[in-house]
């Protein structure tokens, strides 16, 4: 027995050694990673130089080049490689056996304390009732022990012991008959004891040995005549675990952000349904009136260049006192704010098209214009975003394609430094940096013009009817103190429509018609004049034209700089 309990001690040692070995790797991932100096030193120096390095415009084009390099991987199975689909069918296994034991929505053990109280308590029971027993078997003890001092030959006493546990009042009158006469009787002394002696349940106290084997095995045949106990339906954002291949799709974002560690990403899943559960996330979106006066603070417009939806941050918007005080004040609001950012994250997410060869992550862009003083000095909204952080990194694995921080000013390389303890490699990898003089051109190396907010460069305007982010437009440069002509042809009567814009403009603006017969003349449809930074941002024009020739837009940058120039027209046919 010494030996099996020094065998099960190191066998259960040895089994917590595994376990604190395969939780080592999730702590290092995270705390790990970003200590090294020259991780941080990359992080740095791609804010200083695009910060700072506004006029080298080569090394400003290389830094968002070597954004791009990040590449989703595809969510087909038949495309991934052997270790992954391995790690993917073992992943799937694991959670069916889980969903079979009920271990995502079984309830939390109870506490220590209250079952050893109630395991003492009937232990206690037992002992009390075990104690009149003994005393039971304890009184005809003694007599037993009388009856053989008095009585010279030994061969009586054995049978009044064997037979006094059984019947106490049957060896009491043998005794005295021994007293009387043992000489006379002694026959029937024996006779009477062996007579007495062979009713003896023995044989049947022996029969609870097998009769405990039978037991289990009764149990056994019960148990096979039971149904097996049906799976547990886990949802996550719409879709059942392991119902189709989309529940595929969502299986791999767990995977991917743990490296295909399966164990790992099964101790994720199993914390961000029980996260879920108590968010009580089904009842919070069709929770209404929460996050009045934050449409600005955060929403979608658009989509990138690859179809990935754009969400747009804006913590500038916090400059409004009130706005600030009624969100972040306390903890309570805080509170309140974060649960609206994660119902406006969740009614998002579950637009998203989890099919394999659909889109199921979105593009973040956090702006941080007008906001220096916001991240440095009010600590309500730096705990507020830390929170979001985690919560975002923690239960919403790889659903981010792409986060770009545009007009990031000189504090934010501070700020980054605060945060990337939270963040892992992998997200940190994802990050681009603009300042505020390439923030429409960073913006722009991911998504189209058409399809970006007027406020942030582009030409997407809300409630505009002529031109809807269905309609393209075109990107050119005009280059240093020189001018720039665009022409549209025209062959038949018709309206043209077209915008034009000119980042930062600081140019001569003019738009003619000239027709193609000889004795036509030229009509002036917009006077040139020029366009200073802080004029219209877009300039739209509809021209009705009655005959053939050729509409012209000249530009005329006399600027040392060059300038992104964005336009895009179309032509309505009159009856």
């Amino acid at each position: 027995m010494a030996e099996e309990t020094k065998k099960s001690v190191t066998e259960a040692s040895c089994a917590n050694e595994e376990i604190v070995k395969s939780d080592v790797p999730a702590v290092v991932e995270k705390e790990e990673a970003p200590e090294p100096v020259p991780e941080a030193e990359k992080v740095e120096k791609p804010l200083e130089e695009v910060v700072e390095g506004e006029n080298d415009e080569a090394v400003d084009e290389n830094k968002i080049t070597e954004s791009v390099s990040f590449k989703e991987e595809s969510n087909k199975v038949d495309e991934l490689i052997d270790p992954q689909k391995k790690a993917l069918d073992e992943f799937k296994k694991l959670i069916h056996e889980a969903l079979i034991k009920h271990e995502f929505t079984a309830p939390s053990p109870p506490p220590p304390v209250p079952p050893k109280e109630e395991e003492e308590k009937p232990e206690g029971k037992k002992d009390e009732e075990s104690k009149p027993e003994e005393k039971k078997d304890e009184e005809p003890k003694p007599e037993a022990c009388e009856a053989p001092v008095e009585t010279p030959p030994p061969p009586a006493v054995e049978p009044v012991e064997t037979k006094h546990e059984e019947k106490p009042s049957e060896s009491v009158v043998v005794v005295e008959k021994v007293e009387a006469a043992f000489e006379e009787n002694k026959e029937t002394i024996v006779h009477e004891v062996t007579a007495v002696a062979p009713p003896q349940p023995p044989a049947e106290e022996c029969l609870p040995a097998p009769t405990e084997e039978d037991k289990p095995k009764e149990k056994t045949l019960a148990e096979e005549t039971t149904p097996p106990p049906q799976p547990e339906e886990v949802e996550l954002w719409g879709y059942q675990l392991l119902a189709d291949e989309k529940s595929d799709v969502i299986l791999l974002k767990f995977l991917r952000a743990r490296d295909f560690k399966v164990k790992e990403a099964l101790a994720m899943l199993k914390s961000v349904v029980a996260w879920r559960k108590e968010f009580k996330i089904d009842e919070l979106l069709e929770e209404d009136g929460i996050g009045e006066g934050l449409e600005r603070v955060a929403y979608i417009h658009g989509v990138d260049k690859e179809g990935h939806p754009v969400c747009y941050n804006a913590f500038g918007e916090f400059q409004d006192k009130e706005l600030y005080n009624k969100t972040l004040s306390d903890a309570e609001k805080r509170s309140s704010f974060l649960r609206w950012y994660i119902q406006f994250l969740e009614k998002n997410i579950r637009k998203l098209d989890f099919s394999p060869d659909g889109t199921c992550t979105i593009v973040q862009i956090t702006d941080l214009k007008s906001s220096p003083g916001l991240f440095l000095f009010k600590t309500e909204l730096r705990q507020a975003t830390n929170q979001a952080l985690q919560l975002l990194q923690d239960n919403y694995p790889e659903f981010v394609a792409k986060q770009v921080f545009i007009n990031v000013p000189w504090w934010y390389v501070a700020y980054n430094r605060m945060i990337s303890p939270f963040l892992t490699q992998r997200t940190k990898s994802k990050f681009a940096f603009a300042s505020p003089a390439k923030a429409a051109e960073t913006l722009f190396k991911y998504i189209a013009p058409e399809q970006v907010p007027v406020q942030y460069g582009g030409l997407s305007k809300e409630g505009e009817t002529e031109f809807t982010t269905a309609d393209p437009a075109t990107e050119e440069t005009i280059k240093p103190t020189s001018k720039h002509v665009i022409e549209w042809s025209i062959t038949e009567a018709c309206t043209l429509d077209w915008e034009v814009r000119v980042l930062g403009w600081d140019v001569s603006y003019g738009a003619e018609f000239i027709p193609n017969t000889e004795d036509g003349y030229t009509k002036i449809v917009q006077k040139s004049r020029k366009i200073g930074p802080s004029d219209e941002q877009v300039i739209s024009c509809s021209f009705k034209i009655g005959e053939a020739g050729k509409v012209v837009l000249a530009f005329d940058n006399q600027t040392s700089k060059k300038k992104k120039l964005l336009y895009r027209s179309k032509t309505k046919h009159s009856d």
